[in-house]
């Protein structure tokens, strides 16, 4: 009953136990399923149930499927979501789902995460998941607070994939990722522990086009351990944690005129400043799941803790911008949550559930300006603005939902969702959710959604400062005034339709239509990869995504293409940003959004033409992100296309082994993704030029 217009793209089948190989297999006599696996395999199942997805579209990738990806798990896990439908990539490793910006949730075994401040690097690493999936559309009444996407991920488990490997990858940019992981069970303790680091001179985005980047290393270190045991038949502990270290030099762009003196100095060099970004990142999961008779539920303890430091070159920033801001962020935030599902008969099963989380956010902001006087004339004699704060930010959450299974063709699934938000803005909504799944025959599902929305923005983002503190100052804003930014409210619609043609293919489609008021946008004003919220006082996102997807024995194909627009008018908050010219313009008439893109393509391909082989391609299609004045241009259409090629063999040591060899960007595309102009866009990015690179793993 849970309509899913694209599945596992690239699959070649079930997922692999971790460690598994493609090669024949030796003969081995049949070993029983010990009593661990089967509970764990049941606890597994029951937490599924406890998140309904039904009416949603559901997009997911298994382990297999990543690894029939150009880079499989090697790749961030942004890039596995660019081949669902309705991704637009975006600079700085930022994704759009459906015309949002960000507006993204992450689950992890059914646990929400936090959301924390947001840098270049991940926090999660693709080695580790056993599945990860997107959910979009109508959401049930369960998920709240950011719901233009779900990012569900299930972990690797010793049950579900026993096993461990140790790889290298590497190439281009003088990348270098090892990784070692291990999942196995020990004791009744099903434990999985993975860490890998990189180091690549291709950190992020770079602002011009060539093949070498300037200044743009980077250091990455990820780890994660996940711990289960049973406590009873029906019950288990699990324990999650996971750490991120990121250290970014910023990109320069050569070349660059310079606008102020700095004490005397006329003649500073562009592509010589010296600016850093550190990004660090902890979460913790404590969850006691269960389920007896009718009853499944789970009640889990979450913690996170990011933060995010800006170290700016304060006097070649002067020189070239007139302001020099160091700033730090730090984000604490923990909760619980709590849900359930109980099946009341044969025709509804009931779920329900709430949420608390406490966040505190700290902001620390020094920034160095010229004085102005009152003709204009700026002074060479740079002082600090120093501004630090503090708040702390509190969400509660409840729901009640009801899968009313009317025939065995036809599903309702309606309920109620309560949210409170006791922020720099408070406010609080009850959302009335429904969605309907309709199976007319074998292979045909259709389904109608509607859900009320309530989206507040993200507290650390903010901008901590008063516009006075820099009159006079060659750091003083555009404008002069600016309202505190207050929750998004919307009504959200959806339509969609999955027609299992033959055996192998499957195509969908899915359309939507969302209404707002107070639409939250993010805008980047600065050179600090820190973004501001705001809001449109209405806005509106339409449109239609279709998905095609063909598979067999040996070959798997997926195809996704998607229409879009996004639109907002009269900006209500943060107006300071923003030219006054452009604000009267705006409050007239609707804009489209920065990262509004009227068509997007996905495609992909994995086969495997021997035992042990696969080969695989993806290419993405996007025909410009918005640019100019009141984003009323477009930046230039691209297409990049990825190659991959996977052989496993046995070597000496009578072990699996895996080597791979990816090929990026093949044509060398220039693509430039930002030119630096647009509402809230603060500088050039491109797509990075041909790179390949190649690993060497072994199972075991």
């Amino acid at each position: 009953m849970r309509p899913a217009l694209r599945l596992s793209a690239a699959a070649l089948g079930a997922a692999l136990p971790l460690g598994a190989s493609l090669l024949p297999a030796r003969a081995e006599e049949p070993q029983e399923v010990p009593d661990t696996v089967v509970q764990a395999r049941r606890l597994d199942a029951a937490r599924n149930t406890i998140s309904p997805t039904l009416g949603a579209t559901v997009s997911t990738l298994d382990r297999n499927a990543i690894e029939g990806l150009p880079q499989g798990v090697q790749a961030p896990i942004n890039e596995l979501l660019l081949t669902f439908p309705g991704v637009v990539q975006d600079s700085f490793g930022e994704i759009h789902i459906r015309g949002e910006h960000r507006n993204l949730q992450y689950r992890i075994n059914g646990v929400t995460i936090p959301e924390g401040i947001q840098g270049f690097g991940a926090f999660l690493d693709a080695r580790g998941v056993r599945s990860l999936s997107l959910l979009t559309g109508s959401l049930p009444a369960q998920f709240g607070y950011r719901t233009g996407g779900v990012v569900d991920v299930n972990l690797i488990s010793g049950t579900s994939n026993p096993g461990g490997w140790a790889s290298v990858y590497g190439g281009s940019f003088r990348t270098f990722q090892p990784s070692i992981g291990y999942a196995g069970v020990f004791n009744g303790w099903d434990v999985f522990a993975m860490g890998t680091t990189k180091q690549s001179l291709q950190g992020i985005e770079p602002p011009t086009g060539s093949y070498d980047s300037i200044h743009n290393r980077t250091n990455q270190y990820r780890g994660l351990l996940s711990v289960s045991r049973p406590v009873t038949d029906s019950t288990r502990i699990s324990v999650i944690g996971g750490a991120s270290a990121n250290r970014f030099q910023m990109p320069n762009n050569p070349g660059q005129p310079q606008e102020y003196p700095v004490n005397g100095l006329t003649d500073f060099n562009s592509a010589r400043l010296n600016a850093h970004q550190w990004e660090r990142n902890q979460f913790g999961i404590v969850a006691l799941q269960g389920s007896e008779a009718a009853l499944d539920w789970q009640v889990a303890g979450f913690a996170r803790r990011s933060s995010t430091k800006y170290i700016p070159d304060v006097q070649g920033e002067l020189a070239f911008n007139g302001v020099a801001t160091g700033l730090q962020r730090l984000s604490q935030a923990a909760g619980v949550q709590a849900d359930a599902s109980y099946r009341l008969n044969a025709e509804h099963t009931l779920r329900f559930g709430l949420m608390t989380m406490a966040e505190r956010v700290r902001a620390w902001n020094t920034s160095y300006v010229f004085p102005v006087d009152a003709d204009g004339e700026v002074f060479d004699a740079a002082f600090p603005v120093i501004n630090n704060n503090s708040r702390t930010s509190w969400l509660y959450g409840i729901y009640l939902q009801d899968e009313w299974r009317i025939t065995d063709r036809f599903t309702l699934n309606f309920g109620l969702r309560g949210d409170y938000a006791d922020q720099a803005v408070q406010a609080g909504q009850v959302s009335p959710r429904i969605n309907a799944v309709w199976r007319p025959w074998d292979g045909t599902t259709l389904t109608l959604g509607y859900a009320r929305y309530f989206t507040p923005p993200a507290q650390d983002l903010i901008t901590p400062f008063t516009v006075s503190q820099f009159a006079d100052t060659t750091g003083a804003p555009p404008g002069t005034y600016g309202a505190t930014p207050r929750p998004e409210r919307s009504n959200y619609f959806s339509a969609g339709i999955s027609q299992r043609v033959t055996p192998q293919l499957t195509l969908g489609s899915n359309a939507w239509y969302k209404q707002a008021t107070d639409m939250l946008d993010l805008g980047q004003f600065g050179r600090a990869l820190v973004f501001t919220p705001f809001n449109y006082a209405r806005g509106q996102s339409y449109g239609i995504e279709f998905t095609g997807q063909w598979t067999t024995e040996r070959l798997s194909v997926f195809a996704n293409l998607t229409l879009s627009r996004a639109v907002g008018t009269n900006i209500r908050s943060s107006q300071f940003n923003f030219d006054p010219e452009e604000l009267s313009y705006i409050a007239g008439k609707y804009v489209r959004t920065d990262h509004d893109q009227l068509i997007t393509a996905s495609a992909g391909a994995s086969y495997r033409p021997w035992e042990g082989a696969r080969a695989s391609a993806t290419a993405y299609y996007g025909n410009g992100l918005r640019r100019g004045f009141a984003n009323s241009e477009k930046q230039p259409a691209y297409a990049t296309m990825n190659l991959g090629f996977a052989q496993e063999f046995r070597a000496f040591d009578g072990g699996a082994w895996t080597a791979r060899v990816d090929l990026i960007n093949v044509t060398d595309q220039v693509v430039q993704l930002r030119d630096g102009s647009g509402i809230g866009v603060g500088a050039p990015q491109f797509l990075p030029r041909r790179a390949i690179y190649a690993g060497l793993s072994r199972a075991f």
